[in-house]
């Protein structure tokens, strides 16, 4: 039996299909993966994120220490409430994993790090602290509930009318606690919506508050061809402690200026990617996976995720391709034995419902 969230009896009581994930028992789909696609893309959908792990971190140091830590900048973040998107690299650059930092006050930040490396990221970020007068809170009392879709905002306000004055005017990347709420316009869709972090014995409730006003409950298959379509990389998979953020798509994500020295930063400043992160539609029926070879005029890669879109009905994928590969050229897959051909691409492949390629 794997690790249950505060809404596991939720999904069994509903009929969801429950599968492990990352050491966690969760719900792949209700009963339509493409029916719970559609409802996030053209609705609303609500999807169970609690094996993601909140880590609260406090003192007069916070600051200093998440400079080191992290890739990306957290001097970027002077409004409170603002999120920042960022990378935690090993010494050689690879990368530890992808996280939400949310900032609340100078010296109280917020990160929320992937289910299948929460301890890993725990043992790290406190070992790293050691130097700093910094406080690490994991919040395990907290449930998360991603909530998306272009109607979702509304069905939120709809089911929670007082939330409406506290989350209203946030601009994506920004969070606002509404009591013990933490109300994040964030998600991994490419749809706009809320994150939200509240006490996990609410959980249940406002799970059947949402469905009552009309949220579809979705399981984490469709969650996966939402944030492939929207381009956005899975650790684990696009990513992990064997390649860079240059070599993922991710250079966007991390700060080489200025003199701020952040781990990993010397290997990433002396490193000439051979490789980049790409997207691949297939000109031909067929579905895309993980690890099929693309063979390309520049030399082989492999795709990192794929699948069938069911916006764009064919199949697509992030792929790592020999860093010469340009957008509009034609490349062979390896799809039981035989080549297909695809075109490569710049993600994402939807954003807001509308198809980007």
């Amino acid at each position: 039996m794997g690790k249950r969230t505060p809404l596991y009896d939720t999904h069994a009581r509903a009929g969801a299909k429950l599968v492990d994930f990352a050491g966690w028992d969760m719900p792949i789909h209700y009963g339509s993966q493409i029916e719970e696609h559609f409802h996030v893309r053209r609705d609303a959908g609500m999807f169970d994120v609690s094996h993601m792990l909140a880590i609260d971190l406090t003192g007069t140091e916070v600051a200093f220490l998440l400079a080191h830590l992290l890739a990306n900048d957290v001097a970027k973040l002077k409004q409170a409430g603002k999120a920042l998107y960022s990378c935690m690299l090993n010494p050689a650059g690879g990368v530890i994993d992808d996280l939400i930092v949310y900032y609340f006050n100078p010296e109280h930040y917020r990160l929320v790090v992937n289910a299948g490396t929460a301890e890993k990221d725990l043992r790290w970020i406190t070992g790293q602290a050691q130097p700093y007068a910094v406080e690490l809170n994991p919040r395990h009392d907290l449930a998360i509930i991603a909530v998306q879709g272009p109607q979702a905002r509304q069905r939120l306000w709809q089911a929670y009318p007082a939330t409406r004055e506290a989350s209203a005017a946030l601009p994506p990347f920004f969070a606002a606690f509404d009591g013990d709420w933490l109300i994040a316009r964030t998600g991994y869709t490419g749809e706009d919506g809320f994150e939200l972090a509240l006490p996990a014995d609410q959980a249940s409730d406002v799970w059947a508050q949402l469905a009552a006003c009309g949220v579809a409950a979705c399981g984490l298959g469709c969650r996966d061809t939402l944030r492939l379509e929207a381009g956005m990389n899975l650790y684990g998979q696009d990513m992990d402690e064997t390649v860079t953020p240059l070599e993922s798509g991710l250079a966007w994500t991390v700060a080489l200026e200025g003199e701020r020295d952040f781990i990993g930063k010397k290997a990433l400043l002396s490193q000439r990617p051979a490789r980049q992160l790409l997207g691949l539609v297939l000109l031909e029926r067929g579905v895309l996976r993980a690890h099929q070879r693309v063979d390309t005029a520049q030399g082989a890669g492999e795709i990192t995720s794929g699948s069938y879109s069911p916006l764009l009905e064919q199949g697509i994928a992030l792929a790592r391709l020999p860093a010469a590969t340009v957008v509009g050229d034609i490349v062979g897959v390896d799809i039981r034995g035989k080549l297909h051909d695809a075109r490569v691409v710049k993600p994402p492949f939807v954003r807001n419902g509308k198809a980007m390629i």
